[in-house]
């Protein structure tokens, strides 16, 4: 992966994650500056997703894995150490099954043509 396309990646990473604890705080979009921190969060990661998709040089699949995958595993541990959200021993396992799941994706070569 190219280095703009794991800073896009990373940025669109960082702003959905973003606008979803804003969304945790925002109690149903009756609060102005959450729910405001959502709709930019989630729309700043949508526009950073579609430059990499349209320049950054990766396939639609690895980055949308790494997109959710990241994204997920980031929320998670922000939803903990923020909100303290209980992580039991069963979704740890779950994450880094994801997490394997994501770096195969990413270093899986295609198949020859037959």
């Amino acid at each position: 992966m190219r280095p703009r396309s794991l800073w896009l990646l990373t940025g669109a990473v960082v702003t959905e994650v973003a606008g979803t604890l804003a969304l945790r705080v925002s109690d149903g979009f009756t609060r102005a500056l959450p729910t405001v921190g959502t709709l930019l969060g989630y729309g700043v990661s949508l526009w950073l997703f579609s430059v990499l998709l349209d320049r950054g040089g990766i396939a639609l699949g690895a980055a949308y894995a790494t997109l959710t995958g990241a994204g997920l595993a980031a929320a998670t541990a922000a939803s903990v150490l923020l909100f303290g959200d209980p992580l039991t021993a069963v979704q740890a396992v779950g994450l880094l099954l994801l997490a394997a799941g994501v770096v195969v994706v990413q270093t899986a070569r295609p198949l020859p043509a037959p």
